[in-house]
């Protein structure tokens, strides 16, 4: 398994809240199993009490997007390193499961589960798949999607970086809306023009009396 991989658990812990909506999946235990994925032994060790570890951690994540996004790269940069120590991870050289052309290993770095619990596990691999995009790629490409009240996370993989929205429906909606708001703004110059003229109009007739 890649490292760049381990990214998208960032970004699947940080969206499971919608702030603007007052949503919050993370509510159960099965809730937090599910963010592992399948297969994943890591996730049968999720106690009751790695809920509310599962939200701390998720709330320290969604801090790093925030500055990010706003441009304050330095401090998105100093919350993902007091993450990284905190959860510091285990790697190893693993091969299981992919092999070559010619039936080889096809070794490649692998982060260990954590020896304590779940949420430390999580935190741990998370943290350091993002520290592996952020460095990689850039902290810009650390985003909150742009299409209000959405404020989900994403990693722009885009060439130019000019990734916008959390997904294909945030963005239609986006420009949906967009193109509404010119609509009305048109049709509202629109009238204001022809009330503008027809008052043009009374005052040369009321001036030709």
């Amino acid at each position: 398994m890649e490292l760049a991989y381990y990214s998208d658990y960032a970004v699947r812990l940080v969206n499971t809240e919608e702030p603007a909506r007052n949503k919050d999946a993370l509510t159960s235990v099965d809730a937090v199993r599910t963010l592992f994925g399948a297969g994943v032994q890591m996730a049968r060790r999720v106690t009751d009490a790695d809920v509310t570890r599962f939200r701390n951690v998720r709330g320290r994540l969604r801090a790093v997007f925030e500055a990010a996004d706003g441009g304050d790269h330095t401090l998105a940069v100093d919350l993902l390193n007091s993450l990284l120590m905190e959860y510091p991870v285990s790697p190893q050289i693993s091969g299981h499961k992919f092999l070559d052309d010619q039936g080889r290993p096809d070794w490649h770095m692998h982060l260990a589960d954590h020896p304590s619990n779940a949420s430390a596990g999580y935190a741990a691999i998370a943290s350091m798949g993002l520290a592996f995009h952020l460095t990689e790629y850039g902290p810009d490409r650390l985003g909150l999607c742009q299409a209000p009240p959405c404020r989900n996370a994403y990693l722009d993989t885009s060439t130019n970086r000019s990734r916008r929205y959390c997904s294909d429906r945030c963005a239609t909606r986006a420009n949906v809306a967009a193109y509404r708001a010119r609509k009305r703004l048109e049709a509202a110059g629109s009238g204001k023009s022809g009330r503008t003229a027809e008052t043009a109009q009374d005052s040369r007739a009321l001036s030709e009396r």
